[in-house]
């Protein structure tokens, strides 16, 4: 009998992987939002560091292509960063094949008629917000989107701080309970440009080039709200020009026609209701720039960009009301820290790794431009409930 003996198989070597090159148009990188988020934390960043490996193991790199109206700004951008690609000719950008992606980082009142030139080339979208003017051209946006078959994403960028996603992750674990009510502060003092220069560019302050606070904040608030807390049911604004005069980056003197503030209500899905006071003419006295409080039946939570507290109903003391008497209580004291217990990258670029992911697999994408209209419908209904003196409700959307 003979002893036969049979060696294992070796093992194929595995594949390598795959690796696929993304060209980015990116329109207004020269803005301070475009260039600092998006060209340098989030687009370079990612090219830095040799492309992200995608959860079917594929590897993106991605090549962006700068577009502006300045061919002396987008060569010294593009010198000081090593980028080969950069244009003043949007429609040649267009029709480029090897261009996959339009990025558009755009001033409010450019904004549309770029992204129909994207996508009436058949480019995927990304775009910050607001994506329009009006309700009315940021739905027919979202239609032709759909019509053509284009993916779209739009900047939900406040969804990414570090604080909200601790709130994030104390609203998953039930900790709150019922939420009863949301309260947020944002804003701070903008000196008016005559014996200190302005910290945000003059056409923030005039209606006619599409500025204000509502236009600015409330899509931030929609998407923040109905991610969080529950869609937004109705507002009532108040908008207010509390210094109407500014002096711009030349130091001209002009008449600000938007609001540098404004003080809304809104009532959610489930019966919430957030007050949020956005405001360019505050000077600030809380942790960060932005801070959200949360109460609960269960629990509390104070959040801001990085921060988080929180104080349990367990953990809640008994104030008593008695104005003759200083009350020497440390409320402060009573309220625990949120441990990070993981590394939070930029939100801006978190958000781009997400989109390059789904755009390359093909999965659906929550943040559209469908999304990007509702924070345009609330902002249009917040100027309207300022204007009208009234509590406006929001009706669902759809493309049309």
């Amino acid at each position: 009998m003979s002893l036969t003996t049979t060696a294992s198989p070796e093992a194929p070597a595995s594949a390598p992987a795959k690796t696929r090159e993304i060209g980015i148009i990116m329109n207004g990188v020269s803005g301070r939002m475009g260039y600092r988020q998006h060209l340098v934390r989030s687009i370079l960043a990612i090219r830095d560091e040799g492309g992200i490996e995608l959860s079917d193991g594929t590897r993106v790199t991605v090549r962006p292509l700068l577009v502006g109206r300045s061919e002396t700004k987008l060569a010294e951008l593009a010198e000081r960063h090593g980028i080969a690609d950069y244009t003043t000719d949007l429609d040649a950008a267009l029709a480029d094949p090897q261009w996959e992606i339009y990025a558009d980082f755009l001033v409010t009142k450019a904004r549309a008629t770029a992204l129909r030139k994207a996508i009436a080339a058949g480019k995927t979208i990304y775009t910050e917000k607001p994506t329009a003017e009006s309700l009315e051209e940021s739905l027919e946006l979202a239609r032709l989107a759909r019509e053509a078959g284009v993916k779209t994403g739009v900047v939900h960028d406040k969804l990414y701080l570090p604080g909200l996603q601790k709130l994030k992750r104390l609203i998953d674990s039930g900790f709150f309970g019922r939420i009863l009510s949301v309260r947020g502060e944002f804003g701070y003092w903008v000196f008016e440009g005559d014996w200190q220069p302005a910290q945000r560019p003059s056409w923030n302050y005039r209606t006619e080039d599409g500025g204000g606070i509502i236009v600015d904040m409330f899509p931030h608030w929609n998407y923040v709200l109905e991610n969080l807390f529950g869609t937004v049911e109705s507002v009532y604004a108040q908008a207010a020009v509390h210094i109407p005069d500014r002096w711009d980056e030349h130091g001209e003197r002009y008449v600000a026609t938007a609001e540098d503030a404004a003080y809304g209500i809104f009532e959610l899905e489930g019966g919430a209701i957030a007050q949020i006071n956005s405001s360019w003419t505050v000077r600030v006295n809380r942790d960060e720039l932005v801070e959200f409080h949360v109460d609960g039946t269960l629990g509390s939570a104070v959040v801001g960009l990085f921060g988080a507290k929180i104080q349990h109903r367990n953990a809640t003391p008994k104030p008593v009301w008695n104005p003759d008497l200083a009350d020497d209580h440390d409320y402060a004291a009573d309220w625990a820290g949120v441990p990070t217990n993981e590394v939070f990258q930029n939100g801006f670029r978190q958000q781009w790794e997400e989109f390059l992911e789904s755009y390359v697999l093909g999965t659906d994408y929550a943040f559209d431009l469908l999304a990007g209209a509702r924070g345009v419908q609330l902002a249009e209904a917040g100027l309207a409930s300022s204007r009208e003196g009234r509590k406006i409700e929001l009706t669902p959307l759809a493309e049309g």
